[in-house]
């Protein structure tokens, strides 16, 4: 029994008994913040990456992409998009065929562009190891500033080769870039984060003090939370971690490269999938359609895939496939190019050319007359 005079069907604050005195609501919290210092926080969690990009400098270079290490920095891409759209070169998106996963940064496809032209006006966007549905969030949440620009975006074939890697089916995969993909619609059946994970993560693309945190915990703690990088590291001040020196963009992961005959990559059929229905392909197609909506101006390159690992059966699949992408992108009146496979000896694997691919594409690309007009605004 209790002494208290007051039942539990009391008013829960009416003052305790001898006191005269009201509690105030929320009394017992430690910390309690008014309007005004609620504005400080708000506007600190605007002011504070904003600041810091004005600190920090960016990779550097006229043939410059994402550091490898920093691919899953979306901060960092954000700030890249900005600074390469105000530069007005004409922007090259797309995965790590783009990024140029078997070569140094002045041998991708953007740097034998500016070769074939003479100058320095085309840029590398390219992610690696992104896919299309990772590529539409990015597009969508991190690059806003791809605005009435020129952009070239590549399509990768790859990505439809099975339905694996078109995210069908309800079994947990392992894919690159979850966090860029629809967290919620449509709903990615292999993909199994949980509830709170998933608002987690819509929750970062909104808050810009989250990107940021993203940010210094790739770039300077190897990935860790700064909770568990002091546990990792607890006789070393955190504050030294933070160098302002960004990773070098030009080593390529995959050094001294050979033709995929010549590294005991053997032919396969994969099964190919159907443009109807395709995860994968669709998300191509918002990505698109999200920088058509800013006012870009969009040419689309296909390929090219290496058809000289297909086997015969699933060389035909793919070149129905093939057929039916470009049909697709000419009726919408996307200018676009298939180009024709390049020889087997430039090829390192599956869908990424060697340096010398490189050059021939740029080249085909040049030789192009719907490039031209794209180039020349027509």
């Amino acid at each position: 029994m209790t002494n208290d005079p007051r039942s539990s069907t009391d008013d829960p604050t009416a003052p305790p008994p001898g006191t005269g005195e009201r509690p105030v609501p929320f009394g017992s919290n430690d910390v309690r913040l008014s309007p005004r210092e609620w504005l400080v926080v708000v506007l600190l969690v605007w002011l504070v990456p904003a600041v810091w990009g004005w600190i920090e400098p960016l990779p550097p270079g006229p043939d410059g992409r994402i550091p490898y290490a920093l691919g899953e920095d979306y901060w960092l891409y954000g700030r890249w998009c900005r600074a390469m759209a105000a530069s007005g070169k004409t922007l090259v998106l797309g995965d790590s065929v783009v990024w140029g996963h078997y070569v140094e940064g002045g041998r991708t496809l953007s740097a034998h562009l500016n070769l074939v032209s003479g100058g320095e006006g085309f840029a590398n966007l390219g992610v690696d190891g992104i896919h299309p549905a990772a590529m539409a969030g990015l597009v969508e949440h991190y690059a806003g500033a791809i605005r009435r620009r020129s952009v070239i975006l590549h399509c990768n074939p790859l990505w439809l080769s099975s339905p694996t890697h078109d995210l069908r089916g309800d079994k947990e995969f392992a894919f690159n870039h979850p966090r860029l993909v629809p967290q919620f619609s449509p709903w990615i059946g292999c993909y199994k984060e949980s509830l709170e994970g998933r608002l987690g993560i819509v929750l970062q693309r909104n808050v810009p003090l989250l990107t940021w945190a993203n940010h210094l915990r790739i770039a300077w703690f190897g990935g860790s939370d700064l909770a568990a990088w002091t546990v990792d590291h607890p006789y070393e001040n955190p504050l030294r971690q933070v160098t302002l020196e960004l990773p070098s963009p030009g080593p390529s992961p995959e050094p001294d490269p050979k033709p995929w005959a010549q590294r005991d990559i053997k032919p396969y059929g994969p099964p190919w999938v159907d443009m109807e229905g395709s995860l994968q392909l669709e998300s191509f197609r918002r990505t698109m359609a999200v920088l058509r909506s800013r006012g870009n101006r969009v040419f689309v390159v296909v390929g090219p895939f290496n058809e000289h690992m297909l086997k015969p059966e699933s060389l035909a699949a793919y070149g129905k496939l093939k057929a039916e992408i470009g049909r697709w992108l000419a009726e919408e009146g996307i200018p676009h190019l298939v180009p024709e496979v390049l020889p087997s000896d430039l090829y390192a694997d599956a869908s990424h050319p060697l340096g010398d691919g490189y050059a021939a594409l740029a080249r085909r690309l040049a030789e192009s007359d719907s490039f031209a007009r794209f180039l020349s605004g027509d």
